[in-house]
């Protein structure tokens, strides 16, 4: 994943800057909006394909590449490989329909800091895009929920388990209790009288 260390993430007063990266044009005329609720996000490129991605990300400043997986020229997969093997300093996170393990493993193998699916909510969104921008990750609670009950960590090879290890740290007990009911859908007033 990219080094939250490379770039300071912006100030909560801030606006966050956006490269919105999707083959649709329709689709992302409809994300932007989503993104201006209170001036707090500012989309300042826009892509159609993982190739003009990167030449946007070289051309404008951005803390955040909202990035779709299933596009032409390049996908997303490998514009955030080719984007993060680079050094940039934008976080990347995935905006997508896909949500498959082998999609969302191989997005955080090419190192986005975020995966989140198309039908997450306008709020949701924001918020996962400005934790982000601070440094945190995201994952949609779908995926999070799907990936914890598939056991997909025990299925890695070895090496995949220590490159997110590296990533990610390792989970106490206690962690892995937290994020079991955060896929779940469980608000911190809910996780708080459950634990």
């Amino acid at each position: 994943m990219p080094d939250p260390s490379a770039a300071p993430a912006p100030s909560p007063s801030s606006p966050v800057r956006i490269i919105l990266v999707d083959d649709d044009p329709l689709t992302r005329a409809a994300i932007k909006p989503l993104l201006r609720p209170r001036e707090d996000y500012a989309v300042v490129a826009e892509a159609g394909d993982g190739r003009q991605a990167i030449e946007a990300v070289e051309r404008v400043e951005a803390d955040i590449v909202l990035m779709d997986l299933g596009m032409p020229v390049m996908d997303g997969i490998e514009a955030t490989r080719r984007l993060v093997d680079e050094g940039t300093a934008s976080r990347i996170v995935i905006l997508t329909t896909f949500n498959t393990d082998d999609s969302v493993l191989r997005g955080i193998d090419a190192g986005a800091s975020g995966f989140l699916l198309k039908d997450v909510r306008a709020a949701q969104l924001a918020q996962a895009v400005r934790a982000v921008a601070q440094g945190d990750a995201v994952l949609t609670p779908r995926v999070t929920k799907e990936l914890i009950a598939r056991g997909v960590p025990r299925a890695l090879s070895g090496a995949q388990r220590e490159g997110l290890r590296e990533r990610f740290g390792v989970l106490t007990p206690r962690e892995l209790d937290v994020a079991r009911l955060i896929a779940e859908g469980m608000s911190n007033e809910e996780i708080a009288e459950r634990l």
